[in-house]
């Protein structure tokens, strides 16, 4: 039997192309209970979709990666962990006295191993961790960055990362087009008549069915469908879903990431987190095939630059909020918010038609676009004074593509405001007029639901919201409301409350 000297330990979102794995004598692929919500610290109950996409793609990758590249492996199934730390006693067990693991992204789990390390090791023993694929910049040059400024705003972050990887920059060092974003191009509703592509799925393999039946035996009261499952699950078919946008969705993204639509999952969005948050994509390999696609056909600058933006910007930026801030944010409820969620929430009866299809598209496929959980739920739940941590979870748990890393800093940071500004600079609020903006709901009775909790909202804060010179005009427009219908919209809202 081969003597163990060294292991690797990789997590479900760690599932990495072979050639950024050191060598070691063996691999432990660990189904660990915080990725599949039967942590007895922290339960939760995932959508069933994600947690076949860990299962599918863990098992694959070991078969078709790991096993094919002769690689030793131990897969150790969910059953067989009873807490995050255990499996370095058993690497110790097996005779490795060297661990490697890469940052896990994970403030939870990184504190289970340390808490291992330090209590149920032996010397000589050392866990050493490597830097990340899943990002393009190391842990320690992203705290770097954020470290002593009072400001931790994107712009200067994105630009820093436009110039520190020569993305999109001319011969005279400045922005290819003479602006670093785009965003203000990108607020267009779809055309009436206009065919939204569709995608490429992948729910049909072994893996994926043997999945399937495991969540469905073991978890079979937690939220979601899995017969709807069409994710990647491997590096192959993660590179033809991205293929896929390159293909047909990417040169409209730009003028369409804002929109909303009532039935369509992607419009024209990419979908890759899935794939880029497990290992299946790096970011890297993302920018060079979308720069590889604009020198083949060149695309319209407002889509490059804006699909750009979310993977070397907005992606990395929110890695590093957590980084930095991380424990600290997710404490916070500046804003006093105290309400609960109710049944309504989960399964789409609230009553909000806006509302209600964004929870049937996410309990059909685990995912929304950014601006259905911004601006469409992330915003209502703050409007109805929802507690940040009851607005975690339920994004933590719903969506395929929720990690802590992700949804710490976007739920208490940027949707709920719980931090009072240190990410952003004002809550991301709005009445009904936004939603009607960028999608084709008729003006109907929900919206003097909408605007009486904005307004009431507006009211509630109107101290804070008058001293920020981008909110102050909301204090004032509040002011000039025709009191009737300002009465009004209040009883249709106090009505909405006091039903869910």
């Amino acid at each position: 039997m081969k003597k163990i000297e060294s292991a690797l330990l990789l997590y479900p979102h760690q599932l990495f192309a072979t050639e950024h794995l050191p060598k070691v004598d063996i691999i432990y692929v660990i189904e660990d209970p915080l990725f599949f919500g039967t942590d007895q610290e922290y339960p939760v109950a995932f959508h069933k979709q994600k947690l076949v996409l860990h299962r599918a793609s863990m098992r694959r990758y070991t078969e078709e990666q790991l096993w094919a590249h002769e690689i030793d492996v131990e897969y150790i199934e969910l059953a067989d962990v009873v807490s995050s730390g255990e499996v370095l006693s058993h690497a110790q067990k097996a005779g490795a006295s060297l661990v490697y693991m890469f940052d896990p992204s994970d403030s939870r789990l990184e504190k289970r191993l340390q808490d291992a390390l330090s209590t149920n090791i032996v010397s000589p023993f050392e866990l050493r961790v490597l830097p990340t694929p899943m990002f393009m910049l190391r842990r320690g040059e992203v705290e770097d960055f954020f470290t002593n400024k009072s400001n931790h705003s994107f712009a200067p972050f994105y630009q820093w990362q436009r110039e520190r990887f020569n993305i999109l920059i001319d011969k005279k060092y400045k922005p290819v087009g003479g602006k670093w974003s785009y965003d203000t191009d990108n607020r267009k509703k779809l055309p009436q008549d206009i065919q939204v592509p569709g995608f490429v799925s992948f729910g049909d393999n072994e893996y994926v069915k043997e999945a399937a039946l495991w969540v469905e035996k073991r978890f079979p009261d937690n939220p979601g469908d899995v017969t709807n499952f069409i994710w990647p699950t491997s590096h192959a078919e993660a590179e033809q879903w991205l293929d896929d946008f390159l293909q047909h969705r990417l040169e409209l993204f730009g003028p369409y990431e804002d929109a909303i639509d009532g039935q369509a999952m992607l419009l024209y969005h990419s979908g890759i987190s899935a794939p880029l948050n497990c290992g299946l994509l790096t970011p890297g390999e993302v920018v060079d095939a979308v720069l590889a696609q604009h020198e083949k056909s060149p695309v319209d600058l407002p889509s490059l630059e804006g699909f750009i933006r979310q993977i070397i910007g907005w992606r990395e930026y929110i890695r590093g909020i957590y980084a930095v801030q991380g424990s600290k944010m997710r404490k916070t409820n500046g804003l006093g918010q105290n309400r609960q969620l109710s049944t309504q929430w989960w399964d789409g009866t609230t009553g909000l038609p806006p509302v209600d299809d964004v929870i049937t598209k996410v309990q059909n496929h685990a995912y929304g676009h950014h601006i259905e959980r911004l601006m469409v739920m992330g915003n209502i739940m703050l409007l109805c004074e929802i507690h940040p941590d009851e607005v975690y979870k339920w994004f933590f748990s719903l969506f395929i593509d929720a990690y802590d890393w992700v949804m710490v800093p976007n739920v208490y940071g940027m949707s709920q405001f719980s931090d009072l500004g240190s990410m952003v600079t004002k809550p991301y609020i709005s009445g009904s007029n936004y939603i009607l903006s960028m999608s084709h709901y008729p003006k109907e009775d929900w919206c003097d639901v909408w605007d009486g909790l904005f307004w009431g909202f507006v009211e509630r804060h109107q101290d804070m919201l008058a001293k920020n010179p981008r909110t102050s005009m909301m204090v004032k427009n509040l002011h000039r409301l025709n009191e009737d219908r300002r009465r009004i919209i209040h009883y249709r809202a106090q009505d909405f409350l006091n039903s869910i």
